[in-house]
Order: structure tokens, then C-alpha cells, then sequence
């Protein structure tokens, strides 16, 4: 059974249903907006991941942003009590892969000196990346930080050095078969020009 119109009111009806349309316009963006962060991206791996990134070298905030469809706020991440004026830092996340892995936390650093490339950690968890995993990737890794007893949050770093820098995986104590993190350590341009 339909409702008869109120013709005796039509300022009245045309306002209500502008009001249903605009509401209804407004929150699909709202919630969207909400599960951004959050969605899975289709077809996007780890692996695949981590090649996107290296060709957004120098990084910045918005190509970050853009390729992870995460928003970045910028935050200081260095644990210091004091103002850091050499660094500015964004951290955003977490962003679901179809692999399974979950980066948690992405943590972006650039310095405030230009021709910096930036410096990107992605934390990782979800499915489990075995050390294995990362060899088949990537070859031969070469241990370049170790854990000295201090925490099971200390991490044994493998790397991989490419033309534009250095890639590192670490594996922290409290869990050593599964990845923890992937950081990109560009060259700063000064670096490149000195060898």
C-alpha cells in the first residue's frame, strides 16, 4: 500500500526528499572512506607489493599513499622526548594483501634535506613469510643486524643491496620464522654521485 502525497505541503515534501537524497549520497563516501584503510587489494601480494614500491623511489607521502590506498598521518615515530627537526614522519595502515599478509603499520620517513629519497618500514603480519620465502625472492641475503639479548623485540636482519639501495627483512626473537618487517633504504643522491 502506497502513502498519499501531502499536497497541502510541498516545500515541506521537496525538502525531505532532498534531504533522502543528499543523506543517501553522503554515506557511501563516509563508510567507504572508513574501510579504505582496510581493504584488501586485488591481486596485490607482498611480493608484488614491495616491487610497486621500489619504483616509487624517492618516496613520498601522497605516492605512498596512492599505492597502498592507506592515508598517512603524520606522526613522530622516533620514540625521542624531543622535537625531531631532522625527519619528518608518517605512519598509516593497517592495508589487508590477497596473499594474506597484513601490513599492520607502514612508517615513512624523509628528511627535511633535499634530494632525500625517503625511508620506508612496513610491519608485517597475518600470514606467515618464512625465511625460506624471502631467499626464493630474492637469492642470497646477507645478515646485517642481529638481536644482542636485550628484547624479543630485537630483530635479525637479512638483506638484499639493488642499484638504488638496501632491502632488509627482519624476523624479531620472540617470533624467528615469520617476517616482521620490510624496510627500503633508498641511496640519497649524494651517496650515489660519490662511488
Amino acid at each position: 500500500m502506497t502513502r498519499p502525497i501531502n499536497r497541502g505541503h510541498p516545500l515541506k515534501t521537496l525538502v525531505m526528499i532532498g534531504l533522502s537524497i543528499g543523506l543517501a549520497g553522503c554515506s557511501q563516501p563516509i563508510e567507504q572512506h572508513g574501510k579504505d584503510s582496510q581493504m584488501t587489494q586485488p591481486g596485490t601480494t607482498l611480493w608484488r607489493t614491495i616491487d610497486a614500491l621500489v619504483q616509487q623511489i624517492p618516496f613520498t607521502k601522497i605516492k605512498v599513499e596512492n599505492l597502498l590506498a592507506t592515508h598517512l598521518v603524520e606522526k613522530d615515530t622516533s620514540g625521542s622526548p624531543f622535537q625531531n627537526t631532522a625527519f619528518q614522519f608518517y605512519t598509516g595502515g593497517p592495508v589487508t594483501l590477497t596473499d594474506g599478509v597484513i601490513i599492520s603499520d607502514v612508517d615513512l620517513r624523509i628528511r627535511h634535506r633535499s634530494g632525500h629519497p625517503g625511508f620506508l618500514v612496513l610491519n608485517v603480519g597475518g600470514n606467515c613469510i618464512h625465511p625460506d620465502e624471502v631467499r626464493a625472492h630474492y637469492g642470497k641475503l646477507k645478515i646485517t643486524d642481529y638481536p644482542r639479548g636485550n628484547s624479543l623485540d630485537e630483530a635479525t636482519s637479512y638483506s638484499v643491496f639493488p642499484e638504488w639501495g638496501k632491502l632488509s627483512f627482519g624476523f624479531v626473537e620472540r617470533n624467528r620464522s615469520c617476517l616482521a618487517y620490510v624496510a627500503f633504504d633508498p641511496r640519497f643522491e649524494a651517496d650515489k654521485t660519490a662511488q
